[in-house]
């Protein structure tokens, strides 16, 4: 595990040292790539490029807004966010150097020891719900609010919302698949304990560890059971799909939006499959189906629905030029 990715000093003014985060190194990368080669392959779709960069810029803003306020309401941090600000007192320190403490200086980082209770805690942030940096996305809140935006964006500038949407969708898969890395390198996201051959065990200051501790099924010094590593699964069944969507459905696509809805049935299956075996929080119904599962449900019978009502219709209309789609 490899929390920051890098850290090194400058002797820039008023800059100091920096890291960068693994996480938002690869969020950040995976943007970077999409925005790319969606841009480049614009003019063969017929679409413009400036306005093909002007939607990717702004669905990267309103991707990480709503997926900063689903992590927020439905994955169960709310009160977090809000004892952070108003009683910090009652989060716990979740890399403190003891599990007890006497003064702040043994908690480590910016840590602040509670004498009452000899725990450590973090410091007060009331803004603390703005520092996406710090971790903290759920993957369908920001595709859900991007999508939304950018299908109004496409209709209105003339670009398509079927032919945008195609453009796009196999490189939100190679984001995603890009991105979980960065999740395996963070330590978030990670899998329920079992012993088979492809189970990882991360190090003693990972977030699996503490929930092992925090849960009893680990105490003191011992080290963190195996677990799956969900974060890794998550990785190569998006690539997986990137290369089902890239090189085998869009060459053969027979309307607009087929791409996009082939990743939203895909990712609805793949994600809900995946989480029987995840075990951080992120929200539970009933006590087993998580939010991802919650909002796969309807997109995948969506999806289904809406490429089958397509596909007749495409049958209808008879055969397509030969032309291969961008």
């Amino acid at each position: 595990m490899r929390p920051v990715l890098f850290d090194f000093e400058t002797d820039a003014p008023l800059l100091g040292s920096l890291n960068l985060p693994s996480y938002v190194t690869f969020l950040a990368l995976s943007f970077a790539v999409g925005m790319w080669m969606t841009w480049r392959a614009a003019p063969a779709a017929g679409m413009d490029r400036e306005r093909v960069l002007d939607l990717d810029l702004a669905m990267v803003v309103w991707g990480i807004v709503g997926a900063r306020i689903l992590h927020v309401v439905a994955e169960g941090h709310f009160m977090e966010y809000v004892n952070l600000c108003v009683d910090p007192a009652r989060i716990a320190a979740t890399q403190a150097k003891v599990a007890s403490c006497a003064a702040s200086s043994e908690c480590g980082f910016d840590y602040l020891c509670d004498a009452a209770t000899g725990r450590c805690h973090p410091p007060r942030d009331c803004l603390a719900v703005l520092k996406i940096w710090q971790g903290g996305l759920a993957f369908y809140g920001g595709f859900i609010v991007a999508s939304v935006f950018g299908l109004r964006y496409a209709r209105k500038h003339g670009l398509g919302m079927g032919r945008m949407a195609d453009l796009a969708a196999p490189w939100i898969a190679f984001g995603l698949a890009v991105t979980r890395m960065g999740c395996f390198l963070n330590g978030c996201c990670y899998g329920k304990v079992a012993g088979h051959a492809f189970c990882v065990r991360f190090p003693f200051a990972s977030a699996p560890r503490r929930a092992q501790l925090a849960s009893q099924i680990i105490s003191g010094n011992q080290p963190a059971l195996p677990i799956h590593p969900t974060q890794l699964y998550l990785a190569a069944l998006n690539l997986a799909m990137f290369f089902a969507l890239y090189y085998l459905a869009r060459p053969r696509k027979r309307f607009h939006g087929e791409v996009f809805l082939w990743l939203l049935l895909m990712k609805g299956v793949a994600r809900s499959f995946v989480e029987i075996w995840r075990d951080d929080e992120r929200g539970v119904l009933w006590g087993w189906l998580s939010t991802s599962q919650i909002l796969s449900i309807p997109l995948v019978a969506a999806a289904a629905l809406l490429l089958v009502i397509s596909s007749s219709r495409a049958r209808g209309r008879g055969p397509r030029s030969p032309r291969r789609p961008p």
